[in-house]
Parts: structure tokens; sequence; C-alpha cells
């Protein structure tokens, strides 16, 4: 489809982003779906976001992405949030909502879908062991927890910064325990029969890294593992899982979701069922 005076624009904003893959889906989804839209990505550095984000909102920019490093730090620049955005304390979508911007995250909505769609995975009731204490991690704790998660274990090299998370999440989540530990393998290895899920937040697993001597065998048949990470398709921490008998995923199904909730955000049209992730399958799988 042509780009004409009346295509509506929509990106993504981030530093680095000439990697995200977000624009491949959103624009095959578009395509697909016979709408009128560009999906752009602007790279933005730390330094200009302020400026970025008046220069899309003056130039009438329906809506955008926002990536690492400005998933918080964009907060403050928006006219409202939703609940999630302000309960997380990320936005990963914007929307132009009259003469405002509103900021919205979609990333625990996917991330919960994706563990549905991956591993058959419902979290009412179960016990989970969050790996990782950042952004990523205050997503799924917080998606977790209001899935109904009997117990959520967050696991950190900083104890204190799992403790922190946890604190900030209990008082919201009153149905759910809240519990931080060190990201110490002993330590995980002895504690990890007592979960029904395991999931890698952190980057750990990018690039081919590993957690040292992580021995999944003693979580049992009826456990699973999600790793956010997708680059490789199968991390280390995967492969442990396989070897162990263990169902398992990675992030490609939550990179998806999330994007299918952006896009319906933004349009108010749902994509079609499996396109983005057959797209995103096929650009990391060859």
């Amino acid at each position: 489809m042509p780009f004409t005076g009346a295509t509506r624009v929509l990106g993504i904003i981030g530093q680095p982003v000439s990697h995200s893959l977000s624009p491949l889906m959103q624009n095959a989804a578009l395509q697909a779906m016979g709408l009128d839209y560009a999906y752009v990505p602007f790279a933005v550095e730390k330094d200009r976001l302020a400026d970025a984000v008046r220069g899309l909102a003056a130039l009438g920019v329906v809506g955008f992405n926002v990536t690492i490093p400005h998933k918080s730090a964009i907060l403050p620049l928006l006219d409202r949030l939703s609940p999630e955005a302000e309960l997380i304390g990320a936005a990963n979508v914007v929307k132009r909502e009259g003469s405002e911007l509103v900021g919205y995250n979609t990333d625990g909505t996917g991330f919960i879908q994706a563990l549905s769609e991956d591993l058959g995975f419902t979290p009412a009731g179960c016990r989970i062991l969050v790996m990782g204490a950042g952004g990523a991690a205050r997503a799924a704790v917080a998606s977790l927890a209001g899935a109904g998660a009997a117990s959520v274990v967050i696991a950190n090299r900083s104890i204190a910064r799992g403790e922190e998370l946890s604190e900030a999440f209990r008082r919201h989540f009153v149905g759910t325990q809240f519990a931080a530990i060190s990201l110490d393998p002993e330590n995980l290895n002895r504690c990890v029969q007592n979960f029904d899920l395991l999931v890698n937040t952190s980057s750990v697993g990018m690039g081919g890294t590993a957690f040292p001597g992580m021995d999944l065998s003693r979580m049992g048949p009826h456990g699973a593992v999600y790793d956010m990470v997708y680059v490789p398709a199968v991390t280390p921490l995967l492969a442990e899982a396989e070897r162990c008998g263990i169902r398992y995923a990675n992030g490609i199904g939550m990179l998806a979701a999330q994007g299918e909730c952006a896009l319906e955000l933004w349009t108010g049209l749902r994509p079609p069922e499996g396109l983005m992730k057959t797209c995103l399958m096929a650009a990391l799988m060859g």
C-alpha cells in the first residue's frame, strides 16, 4: 500500500532501536488488515526524550511503543496513565487521545497471554519464582499477582531490590504472598521444587549466557519455565528445562502478544491471530 498524505503514523522510540522487530510485525499486521498506517522506528537518546515526545505529539502521530531506556523516564512527560502503567511504573505504549498523550502497559497482558498460549499455564493458585527485579520483572510480578498467583518469590542478586519490589506490590495484591531471595544457584536449586513456574525476566541468556550451576531436575514434570529472552531461541536455561523434561517457552510469544494489544489500542481492531508471532519466528529462525 503506497503512503499518501492520509497515511497515519505509528512508531517505536528507544535507543538502540535499529534491532527492534516491532516494525516488521506491526507493518505486516497493518498490511494484512488493509489499514493505511505506517509503523516507523525512531532512535531517541536519553537527553532528547522530552523533545521527541513533544515532536511526535506535534506531528500528530497516532501512537508509539516505548522501549529501553525510556519506559519509566517517559511517565512524567505524559498527560495520563492507565492503571496498569501507573502500578508497574512504566509505559511501553503511548496513544494520542484528543490533545492528550496517554501511557499504557501491555507487557503484563502479553506475558499472561503467552503463558496460556505457549505453555498452557494459568497463574491462579500457583507458586511462581521470578528471576530478576528490573522493569520486566515489575510487569511480570504485577500481572502474575493480578491473575491470582498464590505466591511470587523474586530472586535477584540484590535481595534488597527484590524486597523493594515485593513491598511495592504487597499492598495492592493482598491475595498473593511475596518474598525475595538471593539469585544464588545453591539456594535456587534447593527450593526450585516448591514452584509451579520459573520466569526469567533478566538479560541472562542473551548471547548464550547462563545461570551457573542451575539444576532444574528437582522441579519435576509438573513445572514450567518461561524465559523472556528470545535470542537465542533456546537459552541455556531452556536447554536445562528440556534436559529435565520440563515444558518451556521463550519470549517470542510475549513480544507478539504485547504488540497485538498495542495495535488494538491504537486502531480499535484486533490483528489476525498468530500473524505477528509467525513474522517473528520467521525472522529469528530463518
